[in-house]
Parts: C-alpha cells; structure tokens; sequence
C-alpha cells in the first residue's frame, strides 16, 4: 500500500487537512477555483523556493481570499519593512478572475514560520536535490541528511532516489531508511514530498517520507 497510494492523500481527515480549503455547488465557479488555486500554488512556491516555501494553503469566503504561507525564512518573503507582501499579492490578484471582475474581494496574506524545518518532507527533498545539482556524492548527502532528520525527533525517515545517480548510464532506484515509516497506519503522521533534481546527467527523482511522531 505504501507504493500505491500517496501517503498524505491517504491521511486526508484523519491527520491532514486540506490544502484548498472552499466550496463551490456551481461547477464551472469549482473549475475556475481550482486551476486558479494550482496556479497561485505553483508560482509562489517556485518563486520562493529559496525562502525554504513548503505549503500554500488557500482558504475561500464570501468576498474573502485567505492565502497561507509557510515558509522556514519568512523574513525573506516578506521584506524589509513588509516590501515583499505587497509583491506576493501582485502575484496573487494576477491569477485570480474573481479578482479582475469585482476588485471589492478582500485579500488576507498570512506568512506562517515553519518551527522544526527537517520534520518536514518538502523541505529535506529540497536540500537533497539542490545538493545532487552541485554534484556532491549523493549517499554522503543522504545520509547526514537523514541523521539531522533524526535528530529533530521524528520516528522514521526514508528517501529513494530515482534516476540517472551519479550519472550512471542506466537509471536505478536507491532507497535509504532509517527508523521506521509506518505508510499503511493511517493513524500515524507521515509527511511525504517528491522533488525533481536537475543534474547534468538528467533529472533524480527525489522522494522522501517522514513519520513526525517520536
């Protein structure tokens, strides 16, 4: 099961919550909605990935957006003297159609620090393949990556990597473990990411999961 369902999906209700959070009887207004929350999603965190971005959560009302960012260096996103902020809402009204229609709708941006940033799965799977770029020796960094994982009390971490490693002509699989991933105990909060890393020999998949109880 830990192969075939993603772990946070799986979790949907019982541990996580939603990342959009609305909704919409009209089906045309849940399809605008919806492209627009992937959009809004897709270019910040690309676009502050280095601020060490690791979930936009989106909340709808009634003339009301609430857009949640949690960030392990929110002082990066938001600027000296809150520059950045009016920055992230540009790029926010510029996806949104509701906006464009009727400029009346209320944004509320939240910049949200995230406390421990290694018992989180995006974060580590970022660290990992912005190290597989610079070419260092893959094992050397997943392993003191998954021993500062450790150290910050989680249960269990594994990471597989999947493609072309250290250039090799033909692609494999690697897996890493350390402690222990209960993926099928819905009851148990794995955090779970995939990052791609653009090397020079091609693109390593980076998959990492996290059980955050200790």
């Amino acid at each position: 099961m830990g192969q075939k369902v993603h772990p946070h999906g799986l979790r949907l209700g019982p541990v996580y919550n939603w990342s959009s959070r609305w909704f919409f009887s009209n089906k045309r207004m849940y399809r605008e909605a919806f492209l627009e929350d992937c959009r809004i999603r897709g270019q910040l965190m690309k676009k502050y990935s280095f601020a060490g971005i690791t979930e936009v959560v989106i909340e709808r009302a009634i003339k009301k957006i609430t857009v949640i960012m949690y960030s392990v260096k929110p002082g990066m996103i938001i600027g000296r003297g809150g520059k950045g902020l009016e920055e992230v809402k540009s790029i926010i009204t510029s996806r949104l159609q509701s906006y464009k229609k009727d400029k009346k709708t209320k944004i509320d941006l939240k910049i949200e620090p995230v406390k421990k940033p290694y018992t989180n799965a995006y974060y580590v799977g970022q660290i990992i393949a912005e190290k597989l770029v610079r070419g260092l020796p893959h094992r050397a960094v997943v392993h003191s990556t998954m021993s500062r994982v450790m150290e910050a009390g989680v249960k269990g971490v594994k990471v597989q990597l999947g493609g072309r490693i250290a250039g090799a002509e033909i692609s494999r699989v690697e897996k890493y473990f350390q402690g222990t991933i209960p993926t099928s105990t819905i009851r148990e909060p794995v955090s779970f990411a995939n990052y791609p890393s653009l090397t020079k020999s091609g693109y390593i998949g980076v998959k990492v999961w996290i059980c955050q109880k200790s």
